[in-house]
């Protein structure tokens, strides 16, 4: 039984697929919510300042080679300090913490090499968050939105991975009511004024 937020402040994750523009949602809604007077944490996994989460990079960047669950172990070590030493100290301080991607990628992404029940009990000591949304996006929209970027391609940025990686998240939605599936190839203000009208309605 995974544990509830129980402190002041909300936590709000982003999910998707590698070039589901997640990461630009969590910008907009920071963005947003700053503009109504709130205290905000955007923040994002794998971290860049645990040592987890630097070696998470290097694997990601094919620079080190790993086997496929010691790697999601890894990302549960980089989760944990993340959790201890920003998320839950600006929740108790009621802020609201918007994370870009959080374990339910560990479900999806780990998910093509091991048991997602068994990544599931592997954080389940970790808080749900309030709300997840999920960027529904084709796989190749996708890798056409990465080759754009112009900085290569990482390790999970292949098409038939992205196409798995989707299906996963899913399935997972399936399973967790506080994840809300939209549609991540309509327009960028679209998405985040449907964003907007959920986290009223919610909070």
């Amino acid at each position: 039984m995974m544990l509830k937020n129980k402190f002041p402040g909300k936590f709000i994750v982003f999910e998707g697929p590698d070039g589901s523009g997640q990461s630009t949602q969590a910008g907009l809604l920071k963005e947003y919510f700053e503009k109504d007077g709130q205290k905000v944490l955007l923040t994002k996994e794998p971290t860049s300042w645990t040592r987890a989460g630097q070696k998470i990079r290097r694997i990601l960047n094919e620079k080190e080679k790993i086997s496929p669950l010691a790697l999601q172990k890894l990302y549960i070590r980089d989760r944990a300090e993340h959790l201890k030493k920003e998320i839950i100290p600006a929740l108790k301080q009621g802020k609201i913490v918007i994370s870009d991607r959080y374990f339910f990628s560990t479900f999806a992404f780990g998910g093509l090499n091991a048991p997602i029940e068994k990544l599931i009990k592997l954080n389940e000591k970790f808080i749900f968050p309030d709300l997840v949304f999920l960027l529904k996006v084709r796989a190749e929209v996708c890798m056409r939105r990465i080759e754009a970027r112009g900085k290569g391609f990482q390790f999970f940025e292949k098409l038939e991975k992205l196409k798995r990686v989707l299906e996963n998240y899913e399935k997972i939605a399936g399973k967790f009511d506080e994840i809300k599936i939209l549609d991540g190839e309509k327009k960028i203000n679209e998405i985040h004024r449907q964003i907007v009208k959920i986290c009223q309605k919610q909070f």
